[in-house]
């Protein structure tokens, strides 16, 4: 065995004493309509401690996008920051997987163009009962 030190940090090694720990989560883009902000929800799932069953728990964070590239629907992973605002606290460091892209305009897609009559639902009070004749 030789006494040489590893150059490398291993992967999961602490931090040192000037790069402070940062949590990291994945979730889901659910709005960007603000500036420079994208609000990301994370889910995990927990046990009940009395009952065993499992159950599906989330909560909203609010991150620093300042690529403005987070679109609803991708999935991202964001950093644990300094605070930014009165409620942000969180960066958005890559985009994971990308979202759905929803159709802006429908009459591009073609088939669209079609027009539906509306569904007309009986009333209920005159339900059973014989139409007026006109006099």
């Amino acid at each position: 065995m030789s006494s040489t030190p590893n150059p490398q940090p291993e992967t999961g090694a602490a931090p040192t004493a000037d790069q402070p720990r940062r949590t990291r989560k994945i979730g889901i883009v659910v709005s960007n309509k603000m500036e420079k902000t994208v609000v990301v929800e994370v889910s995990r799932t927990v046990k009940h401690e009395r009952y065993g069953r499992y159950q599906l728990k989330s909560a909203r964070f609010l991150a620093d996008d300042r690529v403005l590239k987070a679109q609803p629907g991708d999935t991202v992973q964001i950093e644990e920051t300094r605070p930014l605002s009165a409620r942000k606290r969180w960066r958005v460091t890559a985009i994971v997987t990308k979202g759905r892209q929803a159709v802006a305009d429908t009459a591009d897609v073609p088939g669209s163009a079609k027009k539906v009559a509306p569904k007309t639902v009986p009333d209920k009070k005159l339900a059973g009962k014989p139409a007026k004749r006109a006099k």
